[in-house]
C-alpha cells in the first residue's frame, strides 16, 4: 500500500465534536490488529486559505492546529476524508466548503465519512439524494434546504452507501466500524470482535483481538 493510501484526512473546525471521530482516528493510527503492518497517518485539514497561525478549538476545548488547508487539498492525497459534527454545521454556511470538497472526493472515487451535523452539510450539498444514508432522525435532514434523499434514508446506527459513510451523533463506535470496513483495515472476524468489545463491552471479543 502506498504512503498516500495510508493517509486519512480529517476536517477540523471550531466547535467540532471531537469525540465523534475519536474511535476512528485512534484505532486507524495505532495499527493494532490491522491486516497490514503499520497504522494510518492522520492529517488534519482546516478551512482557512490563509497561513495557519493558530489552533481551532473543539467542542470539548481541545486545541488543534490544522496540518493542511482545504483550498490546497486534492482527493489523491488520502484514502478517506472524515468530517465530524460541529455546532457550525447548523449555524450557517461557514463549513459549506467542506461539503463541496466532499463532493470532489466522491466524484474522484475517494470515500467520505460524515457524522452528526456534517451529514446535514452533505444533505444541503445534495450528496445524499442518490445514496443510502442515515442521521440522528430523518426529520433533521428533511429540514435542510436542498435535501431530496428521504427515500434513501435508513434507520440504522451507521450506513455505508457506496463511497459515503454516515452516522448520527450517538454512534461514534458504529461510525468507526464502517470506516474500518470501507478501508479494509481489519479482517471480518477482527472487525466484528472490535465492535462487540467497544460497543457492547463483550468480554469474549477480547480473546479474538488478542489472538489476531
Amino acid at each position: 500500500m502506498s504512503e498516500t493510501k495510508k493517509t486519512v484526512l480529517v476536517g477540523v473546525y471550531d466547535t467540532m465534536a471531537d469525540w465523534e471521530v475519536g474511535h476512528a482516528t485512534a484505532h486507524l493510527r495505532s495499527g493494532r490488529f490491522h491486516r497490514e503492518p503499520g497504522g494510518y497517518e492522520i492529517v488534519t485539514v482546516g478551512l482557512t486559505a490563509e497561513p495557519i497561525t493558530g489552533p481551532i478549538v473543539s467542542m470539548g476545548g481541545l486545541r488543534v492546529t490544522p496540518d493542511r488547508t482545504l483550498d490546497r487539498l486534492s482527493p489523491q492525497e488520502g484514502a478517506m476524508l472524515i468530517l465530524p459534527g460541529a455546532d457550525l454545521w447548523d449555524a450557517g454556511d461557514d463549513l459549506a466548503p467542506f461539503a463541496r470538497k466532499a463532493r470532489e472526493f466522491l466524484d474522484a472515487g475517494v470515500p467520505v465519512a460524515a457524522i452528526c451535523g456534517a451529514v446535514a452539510g452533505l444533505a444541503r450539498e445534495g450528496l445524499l439524494d442518490e445514496r443510502d444514508h442515515t442521521s440522528a432522525v430523518v426529520h433533521y435532514l428533511m429540514a435542510q434546504e436542498g435535501y431530496a434523499g428521504a427515500g434513501h434514508y435508513l434507520d440504522e446506527d451507521a450506513v455505508t452507501g457506496g463511497d459515503l459513510i454516515t452516522a448520527g451523533p450517538t454512534e461514534p463506535v458504529a461510525f468507526a466500524r464502517e470506516v474500518f470496513r470501507r478501508l479494509g483495515v481489519y479482517t471480518p472476524e477482527v472487525l466484528d470482535a472490535w465492535y462487540r468489545l467497544f460497543a457492547r463491552s463483550d468480554a469474549s471479543a477480547y480473546d479474538v483481538l488478542m489472538s489476531a
